[in-house]
């Protein structure tokens, strides 16, 4: 109620209407995907007419922006929950798996095939480097399994100089490699499972993805 008194009546309607066009878009990009999204027929859906819905948002580009950003911030908000309860790294390897299969299409939205001539505003990528700072944080807590005079292989010493995407992580070079290998490894296999590329084949997802953490909890850290 606190809440409510803070706000007119005027802008508690507006954020309603917000909600719903995004409820409404999110069953749209379910049925057709994103590239299909058409804030006509979500106008139509809700008794509106077209110059009315983009009273509320500008254009189709907006709302796809909202989206992203609900999804990235929902995922964040995951790992965060997941590291404050104690888990490790195979422990936020859950919390991704168990947040991809809630919601494919939300997955998909920001891991999937880009949606054609939209390009995500740059406070989606500051959303998405909390998602990896936690991730980076779980690696640097692993104990190092490699020599202590192993030589640094050719990736690492390209990371030296191509961190931009940690966000400013101090994580050393084998640290960040190690993100992400898990990191790429682990949604290749959620995006053939969500995909349906594993349908047929007879074996358990859950077993392939369990095994993928257990080699990949095995790598070194240099």
């Amino acid at each position: 109620m606190a809440e409510q008194g803070t706000t007119t009546p005027r802008e508690r309607y507006r954020a309603q209407v917000r909600t719903e066009i995004k409820q409404r878009a999110w069953e749209q990009i379910a049925t057709a995907g994103a590239s299909a999204l058409s804030l006509n027929a979500i106008a139509k859906q809700m008794g509106m007419s077209g110059p009315a819905l983009y009273r509320y948002f500008s254009g189709r580009d907006e709302l796809i922006t909202e989206l992203v950003r609900d999804a990235y911030r929902s995922l964040a908000d995951t790992f965060r929950a997941a590291s404050e309860a104690g888990a490790d790294l195979t422990g936020l390897a859950h919390a991704l798996r168990g947040w991809a299969l809630q919601d494919p299409q939300r997955y998909f939205l920001i891991y999937g095939t880009p949606v054609p001539g939209y390009h995500a505003p740059d406070d989606t990528t500051a959303i998405s480097s909390e998602i990896m700072a936690t991730l980076l944080d779980a690696c640097a807590a692993l104990p190092s399994q490699a020599p202590p005079d192993a030589p640094a292989t050719p990736f690492d010493e390209h990371l030296e100089g191509h961190r931009d995407w940690a966000g400013g992580h101090p994580a050393p070079p084998a640290v960040l490699h190690r993100a992400l290998t898990f990191w790429s490894r682990l949604h290749g296999v959620l995006s053939l499972e969500l995909a349906g590329q594993f349908s047929g084949m007879g074996f358990d997802p859950a077993l392939l993805f369990a095994a993928e953490l257990d080699d990949l909890a095995g790598a070194p850290t240099r």
